[in-house]
């Protein structure tokens, strides 16, 4: 099964690792688009890969906001010594300290927060939030010619995508909601030589 058109891919939208990506830093992964431009590349972030640290080691100011599981999640395998926050505010406003996706309407409420500004400025503006380390990354039509190859298939996010409770299911439960055979990738044993 092949990936998506590039013509897919927008701010707001998930990019799910086919069973065919083996890169073991996108492998099985759900990716959550947060900026895309043809002439200026791709940034996301991979939503299922919680790491063993807490978000207490690293940002304790944070701690208290943070949704669950309270760890820092490998965000990708770029700039992994920073941090990327991602939250969803209460109202349709936007608070200091937090910036909206300009994506679709699944993402409407949730943006970025600025890890600099005082965590009690959005204390009471936001209903979830979790961290990244890192980020993935896409120079122009690198993700274009990942797709072509059939690494990816890109896909509409829900809002309980970002924040999902049990991340280890998350690519599953993305491809099984999907229409047609794409809901049968979710299939796939983990070792295709098992299969």
């Amino acid at each position: 099964m092949m990936g998506c058109m590039a013509e897919a891919i927008y701010v707001g939208g998930l990019l799910v690792a086919t069973p065919l990506l083996d890169d073991p830093n996108f492998r099985r992964s759900v990716v959550l688009v947060l900026e895309h431009d043809e002439d200026g590349g791709t940034l996301g972030v991979v939503l299922n890969r919680p790491s063993e640290i807490a978000v207490t080691q690293v940002l304790p100011s944070w701690d208290a906001l943070v949704t669950g599981p309270p760890v820092l999640f490998e965000g990708g395998p770029v700039q992994t010594d920073s941090a990327l926050a991602l939250a969803v505010v209460l109202s349709g406003e936007e608070p200091l300290g937090w910036r909206r996706l300009q994506g679709r309407a699944a993402v409407s409420r949730l943006g970025t927060v600025d890890l600099d500004a005082p965590p009690e400025i959005l204390a009471g503006e936001i209903s979830q939030m979790r961290i990244f380390a890192g980020y993935a990354g896409w120079t122009a039509g690198q993700l274009e010619s990942e797709l072509q190859e059939g690494a990816w298939y890109v896909v509409d996010s829900e809002p309980g995508d970002t924040f999902h409770a049990n991340p280890a299911t998350l690519w599953r439960n993305v491809l099984r909601r999907q229409k047609g055979d794409l809901a049968l990738v979710a299939t796939f044993p983990d070792d295709p030589l098992l299969n």
